[in-house]
């Protein structure tokens, strides 16, 4: 999307050009942070030897996925991964048609699943259950379908050595429409580690759990192409992937502060912010006032877990996206965000109608309030406006 299509983002006099221009809260994207980020986990994916896929239940964007899937080599990129059909429908809308649901289905969505293979989508799903199983293999219409494995985080998931993994692939057998794509894991319980040691650890118990479905399928005479892993942590800090055919990260394209505060990434690589402004001063409690509160910012606390905790966000200058010093959302009601500071708080320099940018501690929860991006490249000028899907 182009700024003249940017009908909403600005004052009445026309779209916005300049993060000054912009009426808050508005979700900014540095692009440049962006590009980096996913240079870096192209990288990271052709010297492990797999296919990149990532996730964009983040993101929720096509511009964002192009830059994510730009330039990969060796193995190249393995489409796009999604957290609902709605990103599937958009996603597909806009030209991607190589496309993993990584949520189990239940049979009442087969028939939006199959309208989107009828359009021309490449679409594999998931399961983890001999009933859902079942109904797919009953349905007359095409799918391809992929086992969940449980390697460790016990979400959801069958054991790579359970005899409930084997019935599923023998069932799904039995419809002559369906295609067994082959096995999917997530280590989530990566989100735990706070260490590379222990980031790898799980990262190698991810991998072998694949691995071992995959061999106990093909040894049950299944074939069993894909071999699908992936987190943010464990793409990072992973020894190797032998054995695995493609990962799924998909924070790391935007970064936020819980990531920073785990190592998967720096503060400075952080993509996306919450535009605000400041509302009013409360000189003597040393505080002040700004317009994004719990559904601008979110009030997903992952950093209290951390050694450091960063409250709600980061409060950085509005041009550079460098945090202040010092300055951090301590509290939030639902359109109002509280800003205090570890010293004095600069007044002077934040009057109030002056704009700052805040930092996420969980930016999937933040970015879901928000139908796009402005996009910067390092400073105040809005360069683009990406739009982003909704719902489920």
């Amino acid at each position: 999307m182009d700024l003249a299509a940017d009908k909403a983002a600005g004052p009445a006099t026309g779209p916005a050009a300049t993060l000054d221009d912009l009426l808050t809260p508005a979700l900014v994207l540095d692009g440049r942070r962006l590009r980096d980020n996913a240079r870096r986990m192209r990288d990271r994916a052709e010297a492990l030897g797999v296919a990149l896929r990532p996730h964009m239940k983040t993101a929720k964007s096509a511009d964002v996925a192009r830059v994510a899937l730009a330039g990969a080599k060796g193995k190249g990129v393995g489409g796009v991964t999604v957290a609902t059909l709605s990103e599937a429908e958009y996603f597909l809308a806009r030209g991607f048609t190589d496309i993993t649901y990584a949520v189990c289905i239940v049979p009442q969505k087969l028939g939006r699943v199959a309208a989107l293979m009828a359009k021309g989508a490449d679409l594999k799903i998931l399961t983890d259950d001999a009933s859902v199983a079942k109904a797919i293999a009953g349905d007359r219409r095409r799918f391809r379908v992929l086992i969940e494995i449980d390697c460790g985080e016990h979400r959801t998931g069958v054991a790579p050595d359970s005899k409930a993994m084997v019935e599923i692939a023998e069932i799904l057998g039995s419809g002559k429409n369906v295609t067994l794509a082959g096995v999917l894991t997530h280590a989530g319980h990566s989100y735990s580690c706070r260490t590379p040691a222990a980031m790898a650890k799980i990262a190698e118990d991810e991998r072998a759990a694949a691995v071992a479905a995959a061999e106990r399928l093909r040894r049950a005479g299944f074939e069993c192409p894909t071999v699908s892993v992936g987190s943010t942590p464990t793409a990072r800090f992973a020894s190797n992937l032998d054995g695995v055919t493609e990962m799924r990260p998909g924070v790391y394209l935007l970064g936020d502060l819980f990531q920073a505060g785990i190592g998967t990434c720096g503060v400075d690589d952080i993509a996306a912010s919450v535009l605000a402004s400041v509302i009013a001063h409360r000189r003597g409690e040393n505080a002040l006032l700004i317009d994004a509160g719990g559904l601008a910012l979110s009030k997903d606390r992952a950093t209290q877990a951390l050694p450091d905790d960063q409250g709600y966000g980061l409060v950085c200058a509005a041009l550079t996206g460098t945090p202040i010093p010092g300055l951090k959302v301590t509290s939030v009601h639902q359109e109002h965000g509280h800003v205090a500071a570890d010293g004095p708080l600069p007044f002077d320099r934040l009057p109030v109608g002056a704009k700052v940018r805040v930092l996420p501690n969980h930016v999937c929860m933040t970015a879901a309030a928000y139908d796009r991006f402005h996009v910067v490249d390092g400073g105040g000028r809005i360069t683009a406006v990406w739009d982003r899907c909704h719902g489920w």
